[in-house]
């Protein structure tokens, strides 16, 4: 294939940039005057034809497997690691302290829409198909890699933070008293984890990239979503090719092992500083197309709804905000009179965090935390710590602020969408001091 092929001219804008992507994407949403109710039945026909379909069921369970919990996770949810929440398990906070810089499989939060599903790497298959790529225009003549494919080709690793775009939902009601609707996650959906796999860059080009593609649409291998009633199909969210092509991941490795079956075995995308709806699990098939692609995940959902909100909703969500964590249980209860080391964690979908700064009092003073990485990842997390000498017994409010490389700085309040996404101020949270 020749190099001029493969990817977007130089001359089309930057679409790994958030207010770029926004922009384009309005506009293209605008030419084509798509109603949401018209992007919703474009989406209902996103999926693939009756025959991929049926080739693409469920694959047998792999051997040694659990089966599903009642929540439809696999992995054991001791209640000091995680809370559950309904088919999800939100991380404790406190169960991260004195852990290393990644965080283990077994203390890593859940996502899920339905139930994590079974699938055997030795029938499992990835499709690509669609206008996008050379020879394939329909999804009856898909490119196919097997998992040994991928094994074979050159890897790569990435250190990277996923986090759910509600990540700190109930804050929205306990601090700002507004009402929203999803998960009541506090700040326990995110997780940093050492991916390896291939850049999806290398599967489009052998699959037959060509220069007029636009938009590619992954879609995994759990069940069907039904949202009142309404089968959504399975889940899938387009993403530009620009970003695609920059630093996207197909992995099948976490941590030095192989992916756990409930965070995307046999093989996930792994979208850095993204909301985490775009890393994809269980990838099935991925659509590649030379036109603009629409889901439920980017029309109905993963947008901003609200008020100063067009009736569409905002543009679909892609990067990540600025967000920070104390290492401790919520309402937590420390002895007086003695001398305490707060830790934390903050991160960043803009780059690396620059600063942290912390408050004992309230808010009414702030001190500069001490950071224990010197060497910030971009799409990773900083590790702080900051010592504290109560002497008054009694209620407090501890609040940690991040200021990342862009100069964003976790604010006061957040602005109020009502499905509560994006939570980015400032967190207060409670001990007491006996």
């Amino acid at each position: 294939m020749r190099s001029g092929d493969v990817g977007p001219c130089t001359s089309d804008p930057d679409l790994t940039d958030e207010a770029t992507y926004e922009r384009v994407r309005s506009a293209q949403r605008a030419a084509q005057r798509v109603s949401r109710r018209g992007l919703l039945r474009l989406s209902a026909g996103a999926g693939l034809g009756a025959g991929l379909s049926a080739a693409l069921g469920s694959a047998p369970a792999s051997a040694g497997s659990p089966a599903p919990t009642s929540t439809g996770i696999v992995k054991p949810l001791p209640p000091e690691l995680f809370i559950p929440q309904g088919t999800n398990a939100e991380t404790r906070w406190e169960a991260m302290r004195g852990q290393g810089y990644l965080t283990q499989a077994d203390r890593f939060f859940v996502r899920n829409h339905v139930a994590t599903p079974l699938l055997d790497a030795r029938t499992w298959r990835l499709k690509l198909w669609g206008t996008g790529l050379h020879g394939s225009p329909a999804e009856e003549r898909p490119v196919e890699f097997t998992y040994e494919d991928l094994l074979a080709l050159p890897a790569e690793t990435l250190t990277a933070f996923i986090e759910c775009t509600g990540n700190g939902r109930s804050f929205y009601t306990s601090q700002q008293g507004q009402q929203v609707s999803g998960t009541p996650w506090k700040l326990g959906a995110v997780g940093v984890a050492r991916w390896r796999g291939v850049r999806l860059s290398t599967v489009l080009e052998r699959a037959g990239l060509t220069s007029r593609a636009v938009d590619i649409l992954p879609r995994g291998l759990d069940a069907d979503f039904v949202d009142k009633g309404e089968n959504l199909g399975r889940v899938r969210r387009p993403l530009p090719v620009a970003k695609a092509l920059k630093d996207v991941l197909l992995a099948y490795e976490m941590n030095g092992a192989p992916l756990p079956p409930d965070h995307g075995f046999p093989v996930r995308l792994v979208v850095p500083s993204w909301v985490g709806i775009a890393s994809v699990k269980w990838l099935g098939d991925i659509q590649v197309a030379d036109e603009p692609l629409f889901s439920p995940w980017n029309t109905r959902y993963y947008r901003l709804f609200g008020p100063g909100q067009p009736p569409e909703g905002s543009a679909p969500l892609t990067r990540m905000n600025v967000k920070s964590a104390f290492e401790l249980p919520w309402d937590a209860t420390l002895p007086g009179r003695r001398r305490h080391v707060l830790h934390g964690r903050s991160w960043s979908g803009n780059g690396r965090v620059r600063r942290t700064e912390v408050s004992v009092d309230g808010g009414r003073t702030w001190h500069r935390a001490r950071p224990r990485d010197t060497r910030p990842n971009p799409h990773g997390w900083v590790r702080w710590e900051h010592t504290w000498h109560p002497h008054v017994p009694g209620r407090y409010e501890l609040l940690a602020r991040a200021t990342d490389e862009t100069g964003a700085t976790q604010p006061a309040t957040a602005p109020h969408n009502t499905f509560g996404y994006l939570f980015g101020a400032v967190v207060r949270h409670p001990v007491t001091i006996a």
